[in-house]
């Protein structure tokens, strides 16, 4: 019997996620809970077993413990494999010293024996900071038809955002002649979604090239994708027309949790033909006191809601107490907001208490910027917390707090 696998997934998973500030002081991005059970990385780790992929290398850097015992041996994705499943690979130490990773693409040419150990024909480069869901059997499909070296897969963006993306241009065909990272002045609106499936072989020969050149910023983006077009090599762009945000700010996360509110939610999670996995601790059922009043909001299990959620996606174990309200807001695990306190626009890590008659953020609509409060904060009573701050520490409290 064969031992090698069809096609392996490498999930870049070290990003800083620097522009979501507090929510990322201790924690990897891809680790940053989401829609009050999951996480950023349960997207990508789901969409490849439910496309048949059951072979991920998670490459880690920035802070990677919670996100390493987050995903452990991969159970709850089906990845606990006895050969290929799930494989953390941090930077390791080499023959001459440690060795960071310098970019995407050194990231993958530093793992590449990984990859070999399993003699794939196709290698899928994923992205750990991006919510959506997608059958990556149907592009490998479209990959192996088409002939192509690299297919990228696409997504149109209205013209005004395209200069946030790298941009592709392509023929009728969806044959790509020009990709162009971030331009000022873009002739397309195809954006790149992050998303490469690469014919191993091809790979391999551009990320040793690369590594060779001492002026490449070692980077997908910037160098491997404009190299492997100047070298006369067949790219595809395939398009998607689902659901998917990248969730890389704080305006963009708080977005897309609002989006599995209301009757018909943008992004369904409920979806039994392709579900989310995550890994959540056991907690007992919600409780609603009899003078709770909840509106359009999303509970998990184990809240306990006296007071008052609207608009609001709360996490396991959140207790919004009497006389409290939280409106428009995304609010992580165990969270306290004790009574009287009133929490707006804003988003709250996980084991933060929110003291007596505290007031969080501004109303929605009259308020400029999301208020952030990190984990493990205990804000005292009657503490003023301005709309648009953004609290790491308890010691931010004086700065930003009356």
């Amino acid at each position: 019997m064969s031992r090698n696998k069809e096609c392996v997934a490498m999930l870049l998973a070290g990003g800083q996620g620097s522009r979501l500030y507090a929510l990322t002081e201790t924690n990897a991005k891809p680790a940053v809970p989401f829609g009050g059970k999951y996480r950023i990385i349960d997207f990508p780790l789901s969409n490849c077993v439910n496309s048949g992929i059951d072979t991920v290398g998670v490459l880690t850097q920035y802070q990677p413990l919670m996100l390493n015992e987050y995903i452990g041996n991969g159970l709850p994705w089906d990845l606990d494999r006895a050969y290929g499943g799930v494989q953390i690979l941090p930077p390791y130490q080499g023959k001459n010293g440690a060795d960071w990773y310098k970019g995407t693409a050194n990231a993958i040419y530093q793992n590449l024996q990984f990859i070999n150990r399993y003699d794939p024909e196709y290698v899928i480069i994923l992205s750990g900071d991006h919510i959506y869901k997608m059958d990556y059997a149907k592009m490998l499909d479209f990959h192996k038809k088409t002939g192509a070296d690299c297919t990228i897969a696409v997504i149109d963006v209205p013209r005004e955002e395209a200069s946030r993306f790298g941009i592709m241009s392509a023929d009728a065909d969806g044959k790509i002649f020009k990709f162009t990272e971030k331009p000022k002045n873009p002739d397309s609106t195809l954006a790149s979604m992050g998303i490469y499936i690469f014919t191993k072989s091809v790979l391999e020969k551009y990320l040793c090239e690369d590594a060779e050149d001492p002026t490449s910023s070692n980077d997908f983006g910037k160098n491997i994708i404009p190299n492997m077009l100047g070298g006369g090599e067949k790219l595809m762009a395939y398009p998607f027309a689902g659901y998917w945000k990248d969730v890389g700010t704080i305006a963009s996360l708080w977005e897309t949790n609002m989006d599995l509110l209301g009757d018909v939610p943008a992004l369904d999670l409920n979806d039994e033909e392709w579900r989310i996995y995550s890994r959540h601790s056991a907690h007992a059922p919600q409780y609603v006191g009899k003078d709770a009043l909840i509106e359009n909001s999303s509970l998990t299990d184990g809240c306990e809601i006296y007071g008052t959620v609207r608009n609001s996606v709360l996490g396991a174990g959140v207790k919004v107490m009497e006389g409290a309200e939280v409106v428009d807001s995304v609010i992580l695990d165990d969270v306290v907001v004790e009574s009287g306190a009133r929490v707006s626009f804003s988003i709250i890590d996980g084991n933060t208490v929110i003291g007596k008659d505290c007031v969080v953020g501004a109303p929605k609509n009259s308020a400029k910027e999301i208020t952030v409060i990190g984990a493990k904060i205990n804000v005292p009573a009657k503490t003023v917390v301005a709309e648009g701050a953004m609290i790491s520490k308890a010691a931010d409290l004086n700065k930003e707090g009356k």
